[in-house]
């Protein structure tokens, strides 16, 4: 008689095997690049075959597109609950720091797969990605010119992707210190490239 105390369900730890995939593609990727990484490069990384992937994704443009659309709904979504939250618009403003530095911090194997991958997302998730990315933006730019109404919103909008240009770049950086002493560092120098924004003609 089978024990049914053990039987496993089709649908047992899917969700978990899901971001198991995505969190071992993204490190495959970031190290090796798109194309030099197979399916059975990420399948042998979760402990599974290559062909058992296509239980969870029909290829791998489609395993990269998830990738790079998950994190730009996340972000996204984290900024507006930052800025729908009570709070002065310093107050925003620190919640959007430490959004973008968490993010810079625990993910930057992400931030090597879009710089270098976005091109090999199928168009139609690209151009979502790419939606979600100035929605993301704009929250930010919103709470900017609250802090600096004299701005315009070009100027704004330069200086926000100016700066994760500087937050992002901890694929690079942050291997000089831990992240509890790299955290303060990239708050104080987004800080002061926000504050510049105002006295640059």
């Amino acid at each position: 008689m089978r024990d049914v105390t053990t039987a496993r369900t089709p649908t047992r730890n899917r969700g978990n095997r899901r971001t198991e995939i995505l969190a071992a593609a993204a490190t495959l990727f970031a190290a090796r690049g798109f194309h030099g990484v197979s399916i059975e490069d990420i399948g042998g990384a979760v402990g599974v075959s290559g062909p058992a992937l296509y239980r969870h994704f029909s290829g791998k443009e489609a395993l990269l597109a998830e990738l790079l659309l998950d994190v730009s709904s996340r972000l996204r979504e984290s900024a507006v609950a930052a800025v729908t939250s009570p709070g002065s618009p310093e107050d925003t403003l620190d919640a959007l720091l430490n959004v973008q530095i968490t993010f810079a911090l625990e993910q930057p194997a992400l931030i090597t797969v879009h710089d270098r991958e976005l091109g090999n997302v199928p168009e139609p998730a690209r151009r979502q990605i790419r939606r979600l990315q100035r929605l993301y933006v704009e929250e930010w730019v919103t709470v900017l010119a609250e802090l600096h109404p004299a701005c315009p919103p070009p100027r704004l909008r330069a200086a926000t992707h100016a700066m994760f240009g500087l937050l992002n770049s901890t694929p690079h950086s942050a291997g000089e210190l831990r992240p509890e002493a790299m955290r303060p560092l990239l708050r104080a120098m987004a800080r002061a490239a926000i504050a510049s924004i105002a006295t640059i003609g």
